[in-house]
């Protein structure tokens, strides 16, 4: 077996992918057949006695697709870039499409609204000049058209192939219309000036613009996909201090090899995954593992590149690189999570499958039939056009982007934001949500929680927090930060000391007014002979509700003991009862330990708790419980979530989190409430709901206009339908679909 990667050609929707997914699949030989959609990828594993590259071309382009012998399975430096070039396409195919389709409507539809009074050109009237209103709008539909050549090209191709998509129905219902219209204004030049009532250009116009408005939006989303793994390219090094021979060589990143010894400096990245040879420090890796605070790096400590070095000097033997690497393997995790998450069936796509056949069939067979029973060609023609005009998928069309539209806008309103369709399709149908705890369930930050003084310390509580915070106000470590933050917030005024020295994961000395004060952690306090066993019980208490802890000791002698931890968020404890009420099941997982977990898990009310969760095991724990049956949604703010956001059914970020979790989650809640993860899941069923409504009624006007379009009534007597008629049920099956969607303006939880 052997596995290769391709580039597929022409997809524009789920259904492409999983019809090409399908298609390689079933071929003889072939073991895996994998379609990255966001990449257009295709990984394929085969045996290549029965399977080769021509064979997986022609049953690809047999499927209506294309097949390019080009590898993806590395990540693709130009990304970005080719889906800023696919926005600035669509987008400048929408501007001419909307230019010349905006005109068109105005002309085609003045004369309906007489109460309006609408100005026309008299030289463009319709009943003094009907061949020039006709000519004009048949001149300004061509553009559109031509804009939106793409649906075209795919909906015909597809559907010559036997497995049409939405572009087929929009190619199909568009491209009646329009030849209807030029029929209509051939019998104009010929004289008959009342088919300048049975004009369908702006139908056919209109359908088009409002169809790319939806493939532009798509193209964005698409290239927001792009931007965030693109962004995690970015978090590597460029560069890195190799040590040769003793002396310090600057080298790009892609040079280094396992085994080189890397010099790293405080404040720097690390460039890669390795071990520390010489040195201490306290490294920030929450960018990978979610910890939320420093992990102290000595002597034979594993190091990840791309965490920060926050204090000491480090020298790391490096023994992973490239491809290799922790960083790497996340950015493909997100790429092949983004590309294995199922296809969601879309209701229109497979009725599509037979809606259009159908159609065609019924259409011909009608016609033919009249044809048959002795009608001339006028006759024929009229059945067929108002059967293809009123079975025209405009309403079907619209059913699905126009509730679409209305529940993402009136999400963004809510601060909810929902990057597209399968978005809102998908998150109807949550059962589990599944937490980050550091900046999701709490804020993000160490925060002072408690000081407590030995009972042979001669010091107040204001009196220790003015000393550590005069020591600790030039380090950066959150400890620290929180201990400064909680002096300024209560107004006390520190002093600066007149000696410092930083030993980095441990603590710190300093002389400060005359007292010598040492201020660490429990080791840093046994290294300096300081007695701490009067504050056990204190800190036992303290470890075991998950927060950290700090010692103070005054001239040798231990004065207080300081606890830090991260706050929950106000509303974390509402949403996740909100949530319980609506039956869903919440879960926590997160990099701390188990203390800290389950303190913050009992604070809100989640019964189902992981704690020492690394990244990958986040995505592996929701693909379990994917695997089981459940829609679950994942929550998370940090980039180490990425990973688990995009395996989910549905990733939701904090709007106050990283960018790369931002771009990698379906979901945005842009005012970082927890609560509003219920009301997107409320707003999806709502929207969900709305979407089925309108599917009803665009059927059911089609089943009972193709019958009547078909002649059926005049076979028993009654009058034959008009194309203006049929035109008009067309119209107003779409107005009723719109208007529907519009109530979801009035959307409130």
């Amino acid at each position: 077996m052997v596995e290769k990667n391709y580039k597929v050609v022409g997809m524009a929707c789920s259904a492409c992918s999983a019809a090409v997914q399908k298609t390689v699949s079933n071929l003889p030989g072939v073991e895996i057949g994998e379609v990255n959609l966001a990449t257009g990828g295709l990984r394929v594993r085969f045996d290549e006695k029965q399977m080769d590259f021509q064979k997986l071309k022609t049953a690809v382009e047999d499927a209506g697709y294309g097949l390019v012998d080009e590898a993806v399975a590395g990540v693709r430096e130009d990304l970005l870039a080719e889906a800023s070039r696919e926005v600035v396409h669509v987008r400048n195919r929408l501007i001419v499409a909307a230019a010349f389709s905006i005109p068109i409507f105005y002309i085609a539809m003045a004369h309906m609204f007489p109460i309006l009074n609408l100005p026309i050109p008299s030289f463009m009237s319709m009943h003094s000049h009907p061949v020039i209103f006709a000519l004009v709008q048949l001149i300004l539909c061509i553009p559109v058209l031509l804009a939106g050549s793409r649906f075209y090209e795919r909906g015909f191709r597809v559907l010559v192939k036997g497995s049409p998509n939405m572009d087929t129905l929009v190619a199909v219902g568009t491209a009646s219309a329009f030849l209807y219209g030029v029929y209509a204004f051939v019998m104009i030049i010929r004289g008959d000036v009342q088919m300048a009532m049975n004009l369908y250009f702006e139908s056919a116009a209109l359908v088009v613009t409002l169809v790319m408005v939806g493939k532009f939006l798509e193209a964005k989303s698409k290239g927001r996909t792009s931007e965030a793994i693109q962004k995690l390219m970015d978090l590597k090094p460029k560069k890195a201090v190799v040590l040769r021979e003793g002396v310090e060589v600057l080298t790009p990143i892609e040079n280094l090899v396992p085994g080189d010894l890397v010099l790293v400096r405080p404040g720097a990245a690390i460039p890669a995954d390795g071990v520390v040879e010489s040195g201490f420090s306290c490294v920030n890796e929450a960018l990978l593992t979610g910890e939320s605070l420093p992990v102290d790096k000595e002597i034979g400590s594993s190091v990840i590149g791309g965490s920060m070095n926050q204090d000491g000097l480090l020298t790391i033997r490096v023994t992973r690189t490239g491809e290799d690497s922790a960083l790497s393997q996340m950015i493909h995790m997100v790429m092949d999570a983004q590309g294995k998450k199922a296809p969601i069936a879309r209701l229109a796509d497979q009725i599509s499958l037979y809606f259009v056949p159908a159609v065609f069939g019924i259409a011909l067979l009608s016609a033919g039939a009249w044809a048959v029973a002795g009608k001339d060609f006028a006759f024929v023609l009229n059945i067929f056009v108002c059967v293809l005009v009123i079975s025209c998928p405009c309403a079907l069309g619209l059913a699905t982007p126009t509730a679409i539209m209305v529940g993402t806008g009136k999400g963004a309103q809510l601060g909810i934001l929902m990057k597209g369709g399968e978005v809102l399709e998908t998150t109807h149908k949550v059962t589990t949500v599944v937490f980050d705890k550091t900046g999701t369930i709490t804020e993000g930050k160490l925060v002072l929680t408690d000081i407590y003084l030995m009972s042979k310390s001669a010091l107040s509580e204001e009196d220790v927090l003015r000393l550590a915070a005069s020591a600790e106000n030039g380090s950066e470590h959150p400890i620290a930060r929180a201990i400064v933050d909680a002096a300024k917030n209560r107004g006390i005024v520190f002093p600066a000391p007149t000696r410092f020295e930083a030993f980095p994961g441990r603590g710190i000395q300093a002389a400060i007014s005359g007292r010598e004060m040492t201020i660490g952690n429990q080791k840093f306090m046994e290294a300096n002979e300081i007695d701490i066993t009067e504050s056990e019980a204190v800190s036992q208490r303290f470890s075991l509700a998950g927060k950290s802890i700090l010692y103070i000791a005054e001239n040798g002698v231990l004065s207080a003991v300081m606890a830090v931890a991260d706050m929950v968020k106000a509303s974390s404890k509402e949403a996740v009862l909100v949530l319980l009420g609506l039956g869903i099941k919440p879960v926590m997982l997160t990099g701390d330990n188990y203390n800290t977990a389950m303190t913050i898990a009992s604070q809100v009310n989640i019964d189902n708790v992981m704690s020492d969760v690394l990244p990958q095991d986040k995505a592996k724990v929701v693909m379990q419980l994917m695997d089981q049956g459940e829609v679950v949604a994942m929550v998370g703010d940090g980039i180490n979530d990425a990973p688990a956001l995009a395996a989910a059914d549905i990733g939701i970020a904090i709007g106050a989190g990283t960018d790369i979790a931002i771009e990698s989650a379906d979901i945005v809640l842009m005012r970082g409430d927890l609560r509003e993860v219920a009301t997107a899941i409320l707003l999806s069923r709502a929207t969900i709901r709305n979407i089925r409504q309108n599917l009803f009624w665009a059927f059911f006007y089609n089943l009972v206009g193709i019958p009547i379009a078909a002649g059926v009534l005049y076979a028993f007597g009654g009058t034959l339908l008009s194309p203006i008629f049929a035109g008009a049920a067309m119209a107003f099956s779409s107005v009723s679909v719109v208007m529907n969607a519009l109530r979801l303006k009035r959307f409130h939880v």
